[in-house]
């Protein structure tokens, strides 16, 4: 495994230096990266053909694994990496969700500090994990944090990749692994990528849930005299899939939550054959210590980024009224998801692995693994759309590409199966078995190749959106953006010290994804930290607008129980200072209403204040001492 992380982390950043010394035309206004693209996709799967070829044959083993490894690092690094070539930002650009990820790893890039992306002294509530492995990355390399997001994103999903590819080997054949792998890397690249902290999770989860049923040993439940001897095997699948929960949990908690789940659900079916087997209760319990050996395992590690948040709500920090996260219900989480009956080539794979899940239930234990975790996502749905009735929600939306890749990758192995039968059929016709190869391929490809176009909307934002340099990639004017340097200057000059000393009030929060201030308030409060009181901060930014004096604004901001603004970077109105606020509005799709709060210009007309104007913005900062 540390042998193609190597392999991984070399290949993708060769292959992103080498994009990234060419000029390319934008992805969204030419057809040459998505044609380099394909030569670059065709060539990856045409060499994971071969190491599949050569593990079949058992010829140069070593050299076709890290073949393997290289090509399927190479195929991540060609599909997201080409056709970004020409961008220094990454799928969705700085927008919307992309934008709180960003400043998340502009936080941990400035600081190894496990501390909020958004608000001053507090820990973080979303999982740190990806972000600071990035945030050390980005040091090392002496890039800012939101430069460092396009490279260090794919290669860290080339990593995930083939550290699933190694995972799969012990569990199935070498040639097999290659395969499966290869199908749930595009499956994710194509439905997950723009999420890279959930997709790396989405990747390993596949054969972690194979792990998983073979660390709960439900082969024991069928009795024999080996019970005992196979009660006391399997703790390395424990110890694995522990570890694997708990790394989720450092990375995603979603992700966590369904993986969990999906183990319980195991549990649970492995104790009811293990006492069906036994004839008494007593044959579970081997079943229940290896499952709460892996919670033991999995909390250990979750504690490494969870514990500053948990020691400070244990400390009498409150929750109550804020968090919104769960408050999202699009029309995608309101029905069960069924891809087997779409139209098309991920549709098709999907009804292969559907079939294959049944039809081979009761004889493969990587069947039973996959069908337990389908299931486990069909029940988190519905628990979801039931969770409705009471004001909230388990965000199963976001569960679909759990889905694809379970059965997906159930179809991989569906698709194995039912060539060999055909394939036994024709009393091993070798025209036959060709025909079913260069089937297979062909598809691979045809689906392969079409990722960028699947990802075209989050494509052209990475172009369109302004960069930290002020710049768009496709050359075009570039928005309001492109002040921010100078916003920076002003306050470094007027504030003095370090960034991270400072807390700015503004609406334009891509500001605090590009500089690591810390913000007086996030820009939705699904996004906001449950300790920050998302609504009262609101709701006091609101009052401070109708006051009528800075007597009156310094005692409001000297009496808060957070840490005041020491600058606020206005949009400037017709009718004074503005700031575009979010207050949460579920049930309803959209979730968020934005409202507008104007503050009068006479407020901070005082020698405690400098006002600077910036374009479209209004600097103002407070004097030291004020």
């Amino acid at each position: 495994m540390v042998a193609a992380v190597v392999v991984a982390i070399v290949v993708s950043g060769v292959g992103l230096f080498a994009f990234a010394r060419v000029q390319w035309p934008a992805f969204n206004s030419s057809n040459v990266t998505q044609a380099v693209t394909t030569v670059l996709q065709f060539v990856a799967l045409a060499a994971l053909g071969c190491s599949i070829y050569l593990l079949r044959r058992r010829k140069w083993v070593t050299g076709a694994r890290v073949l393997s490894w290289a090509a399927l690092s190479g195929l991540v690094t060609a599909t997201l990496g080409m056709p970004l070539a020409a961008t220094k930002l990454y799928l969705h650009g700085i927008s919307v969700d992309q934008e709180f990820r960003t400043q998340f790893l502009t936080r941990l890039t400035d600081s190894a500090a496990l501390r909020d992306m958004n608000y001053a002294d507090m820990p973080p509530f979303y999982p740190a994990g990806w972000f600071w492995i990035g945030g050390r990355v980005a040091n090392l390399l002496g890039m800012d944090g939101w430069e460092a997001f396009k490279p260090y994103a794919i290669a860290s999903l080339a990593v995930a990749a083939v550290v699933a590819l190694v995972l799969w080997s012990e569990l199935v054949r070498s040639d097999l692994a290659v395969l499966v792998a290869t199908a749930s890397t595009v499956i994710v690249l194509a439905y997950g990528s723009p999420e890279p902290y959930g997709a790396v999770i989405a990747l390993l989860i596949a054969p972690a849930l194979v792990l998983a049923w073979g660390a709960l040993d439900p082969v024991r439940a069928f009795g024999g005299d080996d019970y005992q001897k196979r009660a006391r095997q399997g703790w390395g699948a424990v110890v694995g899939t522990g570890l694997f929960l708990g790394i989720a949990a450092t990375f995603y908690t979603l992700y966590l939550g369904l993986a969990a789940f999906a183990v319980t659900v195991m549990a649970v079916v492995a104790a009811l054959l293990a006492k069906r087997a036994q004839g008494s209760w007593r044959g579970t319990v081997p079943v229940l210590v290896r499952f709460v050996s892996i919670a033991v395992i999995a909390g250990v590690v979750a504690l490494i980024v969870w514990a500053p948040f948990l020691l400070d709500v244990l400390g009498g920090g409150s929750t109550a009224g804020s968090g919104s996260a769960t408050h999202y219900l699009p029309d995608t989480g309101a029905s069960l998801p069924l891809p087997m009956f779409h139209m098309s080539l991920i549709g098709l794979l999907c009804l292969l692995g559907s079939v294959w899940l049944i039809g081979r239930a009761t004889s493969s234990r990587r069947a039973q693994a996959l069908g337990l975790g389908v299931v486990s996502v069909y029940l988190w749905f519905l628990a979801s759309m039931a969770f409705t009735a009471m004001g909230n929600t388990l965000l199963a939306f976001r569960l679909e590409v759990i889905l694809l890749v379970l059965l997906g990758t159930a179809g991989a192995f569906a698709f194995v199966d039912f060539s060999r039968w055909i394939s036994l059929a024709s009393s091993d016709n070798p025209n036959v078995r060709r025909v079913l190869v260069a089937v297979g391929a062909l598809g691979a490809l045809a689906f392969t190749q079409n990722i960028p176009q699947l990802l075209a909307n989050d494509i052209t934002v990475a172009y369109t959106d302004t960069d930290g340099n002020g710049e768009r990639a496709d050359q075009r004017p570039p928005g309001a953006a492109s002040y921010y340097a100078e916003i920076d200057e002003t306050l470094r000059s007027q504030l003095g010290g370090e960034r991270d000393d400072h807390v700015v009030l503004t609406a334009d929060t891509a500001l605090l994804a590009y500089y690591p201030y810390f913000g007086f308030q996030a820009l939705t409060s699904h996004y906001a930290n449950p300790l920050a009181d998302f609504a009262g901060r609101a709701a006091a930014i609101e009052e401070w607008s109708e006051l009528e004096s800075a007597d009156e604004l310094l005692s409001a901001w000297d009496s808060l129980q957070w840490r005041a603004p020491d600058a606020v970077v206005f949009r400037q109105g017709a009718e004074g200072y503005t700031l575009r606020l979010a207050e949460d509005v579920y049930p309803n799709d959209p979730n968020v209403r934005r409202y507008t709060v104007t503050f009068p210009e006479t407020l901070f007309d005082d020698p405690r204040f400098t006002i600077t104007d910036v374009g479209p913005f209004a600097v103002v900062t407070r004097a030291e001492g004020a």
